[in-house]
């Protein structure tokens, strides 16, 4: 049938152009549940450039650069604050069987988590287990019953999923300006990209030709430059005798159920003061990474989702899962993948990496424990440079809130410990306190109007 005059005779160029726009709109992939949704970073727009190319070649499906960035994160990761752990079971007098299950837990819960978050909203979310948490047990686990320990850490997550299903952390953090998160994630960068340096005159010749490697594959594969750092750390530290696996055994995980205890004893002394370390120490500082490189997530479900799997995993020794900072900004930089909305294969590939681990507990952590440190400080360093150097450019980009960034960036920076809070806390409250107070304005009758 000829199809005759009118807007009959348009019909198949608008089928023609809805096709075009389905073609031209990456697929986003919503959940029916209302706290889920997929979120490209806004660098990332669908309709940046001109390309209508949706399907990735399948050598670009699984790039190498985002595996890498996700196993590098999970060797930061634990070779230096599973220590905390150890230490911290070791003056609680737990046995080799209760440390197993609690490293098995952390890592399976963590692993789950960066999964299944990843997956469902499309961007890098990286999950780990508390790192302030477990040096606050260092000391604070001593004093308490492991059954009544166990009961504090399921309070403790629950409360984090109540926070995060009430809504009111999504709705403190949508109005965290980007130049404070920004600084905030260069304040916590900063010192792991100076450690390199600081390696340096210990170990010149394994930290000099990491340095030198990171160089020259900026400049011939940028893609691979932290794969290529990585591999000739291993190399070098293997033929100077610097791997120290002597006495390591690789054996299975047997989790161990233990029946919490609940006391108010312990829910005040450790699970309320967990709860809140968690909170300001790793979920603050994580979105605010998420948000430095663009991604406009909902915090909600990044706070109940890890917080509600470690309310069961409690009762095998996890004392929180809950969104990383320092190993997040691995994942999310553009060392990671060029293209921000690629960026979640690391977060799956890093989770991956954690359930393996969690197959062995205890045992596959003491092998990344041994590695030298060196060797970890330096591919850390360089493979967080670009974040850092996102970050400082993020906070000096507003020429109005620069002062209120450079404080956020110097506090964090420093370190610094007050009333039992990290320097992330400290250093957001100022930023924030100096960002409304230098943008208040004056009516005339002298009333202060934001």
């Amino acid at each position: 049938m000829v199809p005759g005059p009118g807007p009959r005779h348009h019909a198949p160029t608008l089928c023609f152009s809805a096709r075009l726009i389905r073609k031209a709109v990456p697929p986003f992939r919503v959940s029916n549940s209302l706290f889920f949704r997929s979120t490209y970073p806004k660098s990332a727009s669908p309709f940046s450039g001109l390309t209508l190319k949706t399907e990735a070649p399948l050598q670009d499906s699984l790039p190498l650069s985002a595996i890498v960035a996700g196993f590098i994160a999970v060797i930061v990761s634990f070779a230096g604050p599973s220590v905390l752990i150890f230490q911290a079971a070791s003056a609680a007098g737990l046995g080799p069987d209760a440390l197993s299950s609690w490293i098995w837990a952390i890592a399976v819960g963590s692993g789950v988590s960066a999964i299944w978050l990843s997956w469902r909203t499309r961007a890098p979310v990286i999950t780990a287990w508390s790192t302030p948490g477990a040096a606050f047990l260092v000391t604070a686990l001593p004093l308490v019953p492991w059954p009544e320990a166990i009961g504090a850490f399921v309070v403790a997550a629950g409360l984090l999923t109540l926070l995060g299903l009430s809504g009111l952390f999504e709705a403190v953090t949508a109005r965290l300006p980007q130049s404070i998160a920004a600084a905030l994630l260069a304040g916590i960068l900063f010192r792991f990209g100076v450690q390199v340096f600081t390696e340096l005159p210990h170990e010149p010749g394994l930290v000099g030709a990491m340095i030198a490697t990171y160089l020259v594959l900026r400049r011939l594969a940028p893609r691979y430059a932290i794969a290529g750092v990585l591999a000739v750390g291993t190399l070098i530290a293997g033929l100077s005798g610097e791997l120290a696996f002597q006495g390591v055994s690789i054996e299975l995980a047997r989790p161990v159920w233990v029946t919490p205890v609940f006391s108010w004893e312990a829910i005040v002394s450790l699970g309320l003061p967990l709860a809140l370390i968690t909170l300001t120490g790793q979920f603050v500082p994580g979105v605010a990474v998420l948000r430095a490189f663009g991604y406009q997530t909902p915090s909600g479900p990044l706070v109940w989702g890890p917080s509600a799997l470690a309310v069961p995993l409690a009762c095998f020794g996890s004392h929180g899962i809950n969104l990383a900072a320092i190993t997040a900004a691995i994942c999310t930089g553009p060392d990671a993948h060029p293209n921000p909305a690629k960026r979640w294969i690391a977060g799956v590939a890093l989770g991956v990496f954690y359930l393996v681990i969690g197959a062995f507990g205890a045992t596959l952590a003491a092998v990344f424990a041994a590695l030298p440190a060196p060797l970890v400080a330096t591919t850390a360093g360089l493979a967080l440079l670009g974040a850092i150097q996102g970050g400082l450019a993020g906070a000096m980009k507003n020429d109005s809130e620069r002062e209120p960034a450079l404080l956020t960036f110097l506090v964090t920076a420093s370190g610094m410990s007050f009333l039992g809070l990290g320097a992330a806390f400290w250093g957001l409250v100022l930023g924030l306190g100096a960002y409304a107070f230098l943008h208040l304005r004056f009516k005339k009758k002298g009333h202060l109007t934001p």
